[in-house]
């Protein structure tokens, strides 16, 4: 079996690095040079665009940042869609709006190729240790006869129903990450003000209900004022975009996420949008003009 890996982000990278110590033979694409060079380094093929990457491979993952980015890709001209070989999948693992996904995924049908819409959760730590939740869109026997590639990736891969179910999924996913990290925030600049030591508060509620992963990840990185992106603000406001149009589009109001989402319009303009979402933080410690640091 031949992949073909079309995106080498942040999230890419090293995703398609564990797929070459998993032993597959890999053929990479992606407009930053320096990337291809690393995973060429280990072993990985190169292509000079989409089409000749398709007609290599038996199964394209493609890890874009948007449904316009994904769409191009896989349906423009010069797109995968033109040198993909029928009975080969396409594996999207970005995070898009679902109604892209299942576009893709017609698309695709016609012309004999399968899609899976498989996004992950977890950033750039557990993308480069390969324990990303994937939670996948598409025919159930697709999904089966690929699970085992993806979970070379993941800790968890969930099938979750047809195609566009994947990426509604990881649309609740940002939702609850987004809410936590405001909650998260909200507390620890609560426990600063009111003088005490924010991490004892940390040690203190992160056994009991309060406790999460979103608070294990985030709480010590807003401690330390580390905000180097593990997934970006910028990204989080591209699924919160995704999430509020889908929410419109099946009538159902969600409040606090368009909060969170003003609050991250705001933290952008301030000029953290290429910073962790754990940046969330400083929206509320410009409220309170305090910063949130261990004592």
């Amino acid at each position: 079996m031949k992949i073909g890996f079309i995106g080498l982000g942040i999230m890419g990278k090293p995703m398609a690095k564990n797929l070459v110590k998993a032993g597959y033979n890999l053929v990479v694409l992606d407009l930053n040079k320096k990337s291809v060079e690393e995973l060429k380094a280990m072993g990985a093929e190169t292509a000079e665009n989409n089409v000749e990457l398709a007609k290599q491979c038996d199964v394209i993952i493609t890890m874009l940042p948007n449904s316009p980015q994904v769409e191009e890709v896989v349906l423009g001209e010069g797109g995968v869609i033109e040198g993909a070989k029928p009975g080969s999948v396409v594996i999207d693992m970005s995070s898009i709006a679902p109604l892209s996904s299942r576009k893709v995924y017609a698309a695709l049908e016609e012309k004999g190729v399968h899609m899976l819409d498989a996004p992950v959760s977890g950033g750039e730590p557990k993308a480069i240790d390969g324990t990303l939740a994937v939670m996948v869109g598409g025919k159930k026997e697709v999904f089966e006869k690929y699970h085992d590639v993806m979970m070379k990736m993941a800790g968890s891969v969930v099938y979750v129903g047809e195609t566009g179910a994947g990426n509604v999924a990881k649309l609740c996913n940002q939702v609850v990450v987004a809410l936590n990290i405001s909650a998260v925030s909200e507390a620890l600049i609560l426990a600063k003000k009111a003088g005490v030591d924010p991490e004892l508060v940390y040690r203190a509620i992160r056994g009991g209900l309060a406790g999460s992963t979103v608070m294990d990840a985030k709480a010590p990185m807003i401690m330390d004022r580390n905000f180097n992106p593990g997934f970006r603000i910028d990204l989080h406001i591209k699924d919160l975009n995704n999430v509020i149009e889908t929410s419109h589009g099946v009538g159902v109001p969600l409040p606090l996420t368009a909060q969170v989402m003003e609050i991250m319009q705001a933290i952008k303009l301030d000029g953290c949008g290429v910073e962790d979402h754990a940046s969330i933080a400083k929206y509320y410690e410009k409220l309170a003009n305090i910063e949130i640091t261990r004592d």
